[in-house]
């Protein structure tokens, strides 16, 4: 399983519960002390390959394929879940500031299934990307929104892009989650990242026939 946006969060939670199920595990991220620490409590070279990988760049991002296709054999599932959002509003934050958001957002998943495709075709396997519900629903000004909107529209066009290969595409879109994105998350208790990773493990864990081609999930308390 390849997991980008690995060292913290979501990703780190999936790359947990998938080592307790069985998965070898390929960590993406820019932070290379904690990926290298992350796959050390995983258990090792053996289990969890750290790649230092900017999902932006896509000569790095093959890269990663390509080692974990060196390393592991095969890649069965990708996870595109590198992310990070943004203040609401039209007028905050810097034109530059959303542009790294769009291009990590967006064009890092669309890379992402890009590069790990060829290999999903070999072995039937599943591409996971991280939504949210914001890629349903508006915030007002919201950037971040207009990114998951997109990443909604990937999920399907993927889908559709590979009908007819054994390859399964689900997008993941979380509402509130407990993680670094919110200083004081609203709306009563968020989910947390465990939650999120669960869901992942359901869609992964279908018999061949059966895809799970979008996951909605929200705080029992959210309004959004």
């Amino acid at each position: 399983m390849v997991i980008t946006g690995a060292s913290d969060g979501i990703g780190a939670a999936v790359a947990r519960a998938a080592v307790a199920d069985g998965w070898r595990v390929v960590l993406a991220a820019r932070r290379t002390q904690m990926l290298e620490a992350l796959a050390d409590e995983l258990g090792g070279p053996a289990v969890a390959l750290p790649i230092t990988c900017d999902v932006t760049e896509w000569d790095q991002v093959d890269a990663m394929a390509a080692a974990a296709e060196r390393d592991f054999g095969r890649i069965d599932a990708v996870i595109a879940n590198a992310g990070f959002g943004a203040r609401r509003g039209l007028l905050e934050e810097t034109p530059a500031f959303w542009r790294d958001m769009i291009l990590t957002n967006v064009y890092g998943a669309a890379i992402t299934l890009r590069a790990c495709v060829p290999a999903l075709r070999e072995s039937r396997g599943h591409a996971v990307l991280m939504g949210s519900i914001s890629g349903r629903q508006v915030g007002t000004g919201s950037m971040y929104s207009s990114t998951k909107w997109a990443v909604t529209a990937m999920a399907e066009a993927a889908r559709k892009d590979l009908l007819g290969t054994g390859v399964r595409v689900t997008l993941i879109a979380p509402g509130v989650v407990d993680t670094a994105f919110y200083d004081e998350p609203p709306g009563g208790d968020p989910l947390v990242v465990e939650d999120v990773a669960r869901a992942v493990m359901f869609a992964l864990a279908q018999p061949s026939h059966v895809s799970i081609s979008e996951i909605y999930m929200r705080p029992t308390g959210q309004e959004f």
